[in-house]
């Protein structure tokens, strides 16, 4: 009875090892507040926070199995990971199901994928890889290489279109090069084309995209239409005041106004229940997650590891940042969730994965030659 007691508390200590106990309290503690969210949101239908707190066991899985992996297999996957995910961003734009006007879905007979989500990863990861392969040489042509490998699956993304991943994608590739010593004087001149040729992008917009701008600048010009989703979003905002109306009491939620609200406009079924006070607990939660990132990204022992946190930190920050704007009709709308509180799976599964790359290079830092 004794060997068994040790060899259970044994199995224990070696299952908690790999993890960071306060990055996996913070990113619970979002969790638990997006179950209760998804719970009020969708508690007058279809009940989806069992559902979620699935998703969440299957998420919480991969987190601990990636933990557990050291960096140098991560360094192994990059090259593979990211070729096959532009292969199979390729194979969407030639043989993708279009679903709601978009081209996003690759069909395997028995289900279908989304590629553009695994992008999401394997882009940090093939930069990071690439900039620690030539950390020795770096210069101005090993970013136009970076820049290049970036723009490949940006490209693609945004034809299907699907412009809320192309931005995350584009973000975490972005925060690497960044990361990995860009020059501020190119970043300016790169704010300056972007400026100048904006334009060009406006004329390559899809017709809805272009209307989603305008409508971010007067959403009462298509009040049924475009502008619907911003002005019930900030309605529900608004009426939370400083307080809320309570777990469950939110009308703009509970009287449909609010679409999307299990989704991408969870911010303001959120907002309207717990108020200004609620609003600013999540931010204070999603800080303190991306300062812990930062924290582990600046004591990671190798340019590889350093690079890869510090993005994966960030796109944090973007994914919140994006949402709440969009909610908040301050960004366009966008295809976003809210971080760790969105209901969605995929979603779910990509930013615990994201958890566990960043426990993997905390709890194997010591193992790692400089």
């Amino acid at each position: 009875m004794t060997d068994l007691a040790a060899t259970l508390r044994y199995w224990l200590r070696q299952s908690v090892a790999h993890l960071d106990f306060p990055l996996l309290a913070i990113a619970a503690a979002i969790l638990g507040v997006g179950l209760l969210t998804v719970n009020s949101a969708t508690f007058d239908g279809n009940n989806r926070a069992l559902s979620q707190l699935m998703n969440a066991g299957v998420a919480f899985a991969i987190m601990w199995f990636v933990a557990r992996m050291p960096p140098q297999s991560l360094m192994r996957v990059a090259v593979p990971l990211y070729v096959l995910g532009v292969v199979l961003l390729v194979c969407v734009f030639l043989f993708g199901v279009k679903v709601n006007g978009a081209k996003r879905w690759l069909p395997l007979g028995f289900t279908r994928i989304q590629p553009s989500e695994i992008m999401k990863i394997a882009m940090p990861l093939m930069l990071a890889w690439y900039f620690q392969k030539f950390e020795a040489l770096l210069n101005w042509r090993h970013y136009l290489v970076a820049a290049l490998l970036l723009l490949v699956p940006f490209g693609l993304i945004a034809k299907q279109p699907d412009l809320g991943t192309a931005i995350l994608v584009g973000a975490a590739g972005f925060y690497v090069i960044f990361f990995a010593g860009l020059p501020w004087k190119v970043m300016f001149g790169l704010a300056v084309a972007g400026a100048s040729a904006a334009p060009l992008l406006w004329n390559m917009m899809h017709d809805y995209q272009r209307k989603r701008i305008l409508t971010l600048l007067d959403p009462t010009t298509d009040p049924l239409g475009a502008g619907y989703h911003i002005i019930q979003a900030t309605i529900a905002i608004g009426s939370g005041g400083a307080f809320g109306k309570g777990y469950l009491h939110g009308t703009q939620t509970h009287l449909e106004f609010i679409p999307e609200k299990h989704t991408d406009f969870i911010f303001a079924v959120f907002s309207e229940e717990w108020g200004l006070i609620g609003n600013l607990v999540l931010l204070v939660l999603y800080l303190l997650l991306i300062a812990r990132g930062l924290m582990i990204a600046g004591a990671a022992p190798t340019l590889f590891t350093r690079l890869l946190a510090g993005a994966i930190s960030l796109i944090f920050f973007t994914y919140a940042f994006v949402n709440m704007g969009m909610v908040s009709g301050i960004l366009p709308v966008v295809g976003v969730p809210l971080p760790f509180v969105s209901y969605g799976g995929t979603a779910l599964v990509t930013l615990f994965l994201g958890i566990g790359i960043l426990m993997s290079i905390h709890t194997h830092r010591m193992l790692v030659k400089k």
